[in-house]
């Protein structure tokens, strides 16, 4: 017997909505090691479920961009983009020569990379934009 029209639309409502809430999970969850290694340099500043402005190419005809949720990290000596496990830019002591920032507005830009083949994370902090500013530009030259 084949279940009713209105059960098998329901269960397709519910299967949806369940599948649309799976990318509201937090971006925010470290491993052990890496969130021990950021406490002990001491957090200043820190934003879960973010979205970012990932930009490659920027300048480039064939440059592009995506919006991508994550979350940073910002300590006395480093800089930590990331979702959950996986790591989008991690500026550390010996490699900040490679990052650049600035502040637009309301919106922060993480530069990595030279030219035309740099990337691009840019995003709204939770408030007091030239503080993120300051405090990440602050974390590279540490390391400088």
């Amino acid at each position: 017997m084949t279940p009713p029209i209105r059960f098998l639309t329901a269960v397709t409502i519910i299967s949806l909505t369940l599948a649309a809430g799976c990318d509201n999970r937090s971006t925010a969850s470290l491993e052990p090691g890496t969130e021990t290694r950021l406490t002990g340099e001491g957090i200043v500043r820190r934003a879960d479920d973010v979205t970012f402005r990932y930009t490659v190419g920027a300048g480039r005809n064939n440059g592009g961009w995506e919006d991508r949720r994550a979350s940073i990290v910002v300590t006395h000596s480093s800089v930590l983009i990331h979702k959950n496990a996986k790591i989008g830019i991690d500026i550390r002591p010996g490699h900040a020569d490679r990052y650049s920032v600035e502040r637009s507005g309301t919106r922060v830009r993480i530069r990595t990379g030279t030219g035309r083949s740099g990337e691009i994370w840019s995003f709204e902090p939770p408030g007091d934009a030239p503080g993120w500013t300051a405090d990440i530009r602050s974390a590279i030259h540490a390391n400088q």
